[in-house]
């Protein structure tokens, strides 16, 4: 925890940073805008600090042998801050989601009842690596009315602390409490917050698929996230190639530590032949592993695949290839092995796009574009707090919209329920005003 609150226990601090968000709630617009400006400007004062303790988070992690996957995430350069930094402003500058009248209808006259969002209360955010997280998800919750408790990772430790204080100091300077994000720093806290179902309203895991499965079993408070990122992109056969040959790169090596990257590349028979030594040359010459099917490898240089590959988010330059007989061949394919996260298709054939948009069961599907836009920033959300691929919503890249619920609000004059039954009952009006 911070270093103010070493003597509290967490379930104290989960309480003051509940009654801190109940106040967060009731603050203006402009306040909570004005909020997050003060952060951003006191995260742009504190750059070298927070720098300084993410190389030495890195270093510590690079001599404890930290996976390539989890350091590209622990990485927190000059860019990717003034990057997060200005996801901040972003955020202040959309739409305020609370207090929004859903429905307004008169019951009866004089009896008016309204549906408007509300916060949720206090988020229990809980992630490996990605100290940028810090930022997206305060500024998130901010926005949203909700206080927050983060938990990083242990190599994230340093700049999480460097991070939460530049942020606490930039809320001092407002009208909201800093107590509305606090920052949790021991492993034994992950456990105890998972058990504070009285004081956290969603929990929020963000790392590997076991981490993720292991906080979705441990505990009864709702969980919004996703187990696996296993994406696929499916070439048609209708297929431009040289489209499908930058989509391809663009999914597997822009960033392949993120969950939004792909890990298997479907190819219809009828163009494999001709398509899988161009796309093989241009992946090897980015540096990705291969990894085929039978058919595959009989065309192009690649190790073999086994079975565990195609159920394997590899986060690195390794990318496993199977060739299909036809769309619904991959369809039935990425419905079977995917993870719901992200699939995309490759076609000119907008029959066939519209049939893999119908029919495959993911989050998010996208027709000649790399999957790599999955991603609340890139979709307009200023930032996200995670990727849920849940089937109820949210779902996909959640934004504000997922940290807001709503509450029925109804006013009378007096009204009484026994007017409404019985022989000589009184009919509702139930007109939208």
């Amino acid at each position: 925890m911070t270093t103010e609150l070493t003597s509290l226990s967490l379930a104290e601090v989960a309480r003051q940073t509940r009654e801190a968000a109940r106040q967060l709630a009731v603050c203006s617009t402009e306040e909570r805008n004005q909020a997050l400006e003060s952060i951003a400007l006191a995260l742009s004062a504190a750059a070298s600090e927070i720098l300084a303790a993410n190389q030495a988070d890195c270093e510590a992690a690079k001599a404890a042998g930290i996976a390539s996957a989890l350091y590209a995430r622990l990485k927190l350069d000059e860019v990717k801050l003034r990057g997060a930094i200005g996801g901040v402003r972003e955020v202040a500058n959309l739409p305020d989601p609370v207090g929004v009248v859903q429905l307004h209808r008169e019951l009866d006259q004089g009896l008016i009842l309204k549906r408007a969002t509300c916060p949720l209360g206090v988020l229990g955010v809980i992630f490996e690596a990605r100290p940028d997280a810090v930022m997206q998800i305060s500024a998130l919750a901010i926005k949203s009315g909700n206080g927050v408790l983060l938990k990083g990772g242990q190599e994230a430790v340093r700049s999480c602390q460097a991070l939460v204080k530049a942020i606490q100091e930039g809320l001092s300077q407002t009208a909201v409490s800093p107590q509305v994000v606090q920052l949790l720093t021991t492993r034994e806290e992950t456990l105890a917050l998972l058990k504070l179902d009285q004081d956290v309203d969603l929990i929020i895991p963000r790392g590997s698929n076991s981490f993720v499965r292991f906080v979705q079993d441990n505990t009864r408070i709702p969980v919004l996230g996703h187990a696996e990122g296993i994406c696929h992109t499916y070439i048609d056969r209708s297929a431009d190639l040289t489209k499908a040959i930058v989509v391809t790169l663009d999914g597997k090596t822009q960033y392949p530590a993120a969950c939004n990257a792909i890990e298997t590349l479907l190819i219809h028979a009828d163009i494999a032949a001709q398509f899988l030594p161009q796309i093989a040359s241009a992946l090897a010459a980015s540096g990705v592993e291969l990894r085929g099917d039978e058919r595959s490898c009989r065309l192009i240089d690649a190790k073999a695949a086994t079975d565990a590959d195609w159920t394997t988010e590899y986060s690195d330059l390794i990318l496993s290839i199977k060739v299909v007989d036809s769309l619904a061949a991959a369809i039935d394919y990425i419905n079977t092995y995917g993870s719901r996260h992200t699939e995309a298709i490759v076609t000119e054939d907008s029959e066939a796009a519209q049939t893999f948009l119908a029919q495959v069961d993911a989050a998010g599907v996208y027709h000649n574009c790399s999957t790599r836009f999955a991603d609340g920033f890139r979709y307009g959300f200023g930032a996200e707090v995670g990727i849920s691929t849940q089937k109820m919503p949210p779902r996909g890249p959640v934004g504000l919209e997922g940290l807001i619920t709503y509450k029925y609000q109804l006013v009378g004059d007096g009204h009484i329920s026994a007017t409404y039954t019985g022989a000589e009952a009184k009919s509702f009006t139930h007109r939208d005003l």
